[in-house]
């Protein structure tokens, strides 16, 4: 069977953007119920797994498959057929011993790594995902194949799938196992088994679209050693696998600053800490789920624009390089405007039996929505200075907005009159740092240069107008509605302002011009849309 039509930049990522969306609503109806069956002990159990399973899975999977992507979609630009078979097969045999030494490793010592983390209990959890780590490694080097070829659907069909089984295998067997009278640590493990069958079965999903889709033509290229393909792998996705872990790293000694300078330099309890970081982890819960959209567009900016560069395309690299920005500062300006405007109406509408602690993250959600932005912009800067061979840049930036973080929470946090509140306004100080670092070093490196004020300024106003009618919205229904004091009527005036707002930003996108023809053409169902909103 032939290989499919290669998909445009935007195609692809509307793929993945529409899949996300479908894994997010999946995993809501995965977690709510499953907080419901373990209660907080047994999902501390369960989030012990994960911690672990993360942390093999940024060690093995975070850059490489980028790497395996950009590589591929080089060899596809340049018509080098055996070029592309070898690459895979030199990925599949890393990936294949990588996953299983983690694989391995997580199994056979399960109860050592449970006991580190202070948790011996959550033993059983680990080893039921440990298979999970082999599957996942062959998962990233086929979706980075796949992805490579600028085919985003065999990896939106395998997210979608994966998350599938979370919730018709992992509940039930979550339910049944402490129905049975088991430990919650079985029934965690229940739950976990949902996980790894769901990535067995997107594995061997792959494995059959692959087979199904492989390429049998002849090609009279001459492919490169094995031994150089893997250095240009490791090359290429060691240092994205640096800058990610990076951020990881810098994250686990913040949480340990935070906590230590509430009790050692506030002398606050235990307790009164962890409950003022969790009102933190709140706002920072909410952020973390919007800027996930982020992702499809640069995962499927770097093949394409890979290639674009193997052909030496310049006027085409900056066209998707600029189709991108366009694409995520409309995304992310409203979202994160938005999120400032309605900051605590949103946490009370999420947390509605922890109404005292949503009133107390709505001031940390407000700050938290403008770091939104500067979030959305890192992951595409650094995207883009992937894509340009300057990976070891973000490793930097990182390292520079993580240390600026660290430090302005020692001193803010550690000061009476700030305390928590220092939290978040050195978040959006460490990204603001690393989001100037990279504009400055995109700016450098591209070919062609970025009008950055062009692509800014008409989507901030819309963003700017927008806020301040979700505001205006939001103040007066909560009047007419009794000030909004119950947690339906503050429901019922929060989702009224973001219609309005978003049938606000939605006009004066189209008014402004911020969008063009060109940026929606490639997408699915494009050319309709451009013919309704009657753009150019």
């Amino acid at each position: 069977m032939a290989e499919p039509k290669k998909q445009s930049f935007l195609g692809g990522a509307a793929v993945l953007a529409g899949a996300a969306l479908v894994v997010k609503l999946i995993g809501a109806a995965y977690k709510i119920p499953l907080n419901n069956i373990l209660g907080a002990v047994g999902k501390t159990y369960f989030n012990t797994a994960y911690y672990i399973y993360n942390v093999l899975l940024t060690i093995s999977t975070a850059g490489l498959p980028l790497a395996i992507s950009r590589l591929t979609s080089q060899a596809y630009a340049q018509g080098r057929e055996n070029q592309k078979r070898k690459l895979f097969r030199v990925a599949l045999r890393m990936f294949f011993v990588l996953g299983l030494a983690g694989s391995l490793f997580m199994f056979t010592r399960a109860g050592w790594l449970a006991a580190r983390l202070n948790n011996p209990m959550a033993r059983l959890p680990v080893k039921a995902l440990a298979p999970a780590v082999f599957c996942v490694c062959l998962l990233a080097c086929m979706r980075g194949y796949t992805q490579g070829q600028g085919n985003m659907t065999p990896t939106a069909a395998s997210q979608i799938l994966e998350a599938m089984c979370k919730v018709f295998i992992g509940l039930p067997c979550a339910w049944y196992v402490i129905h049975l009278g088991f430990g919650l640590d079985a029934g965690a493990a229940g739950a976990i088994l949902g996980v790894t069958v769901g990535t067995v079965l997107s594995m061997c999903f792959l494995i059959f679209y692959l087979s199904r889709h492989r390429s049998r033509g002849l090609s009279s290229d001459i492919p490169d050693s094995g031994g150089a393909i893997l250095k240009s792998i490791l090359v290429i996705g060691v240092p994205i696998t640096l800058s990610n872990s990076a951020m990881s790293i810098i994250n686990i000694v913040d949480t340990t600053v935070v906590m230590g300078r509430l009790q050692a330099g506030l002398h606050f309890t235990e307790e009164q800490a962890a409950a003022l970081n969790g009102q933190y982890g709140f706002a920072m819960d909410m952020i973390n789920m919007v800027v996930a959209f982020a992702y499809p567009v640069t995962m499927s900016l770097l093949p394409t624009a890979s290639a674009a560069l193997a052909r030496h395309d310049t006027a085409e690299v900056d066209r998707i390089v600029s189709t991108a920005f366009r694409v995520i500062v409309v995304l992310a300006l409203p979202a994160g405007i938005g999120l400032s405007a309605l900051s605590t109406p949103i946490m009370r509408v999420i947390l509605p039996a922890q109404q005292s602690a949503a009133l107390a993250a709505g001031p940390h959600l407000r700050i938290l929505g403008i770091a939104c932005v500067l979030i959305f912009l890192m992951i595409l800067t650094n995207a883009i200075l992937q894509t340009y061979g300057r990976e070891l840049i973000p490793i930097f930036t990182v390292v520079a907005g993580g240390v600026t973080k660290v430090t302005m929470n020692y001193f803010l946090v550690g000061t009476p009159e700030i305390n928590i509140k220092g939290a978040p306004i050195s978040t959006l100080c460490c990204y603001t740092v690393i989001v100037v670092l990279n504009l400055i070093f995109v700016w450098v490196y591209s070919p062609e240069k970025p009008r950055y004020a062009a692509l800014f300024l008409k989507p901030l106003a819309a963003s700017a107008l927008m806020g301040g009618a979700v505001w205006a919205v939001y103040g007066f229904a909560s009047r007419l509605f009794g000030g909004g004091v119950t947690f339906g009527q503050n429901a019922l005036c929060t989702f009224l302002a973001i219609g309005v707002g978003g049938v606000v930003y939605g006009v004066l996108v189209i008014a402004l011009g911020v969008l063009r023809a060109d940026d929606l053409r490639a997408v699915p169902h494009g050319k309709t849309l451009i013919r309704i909103l009657r753009l150019r």
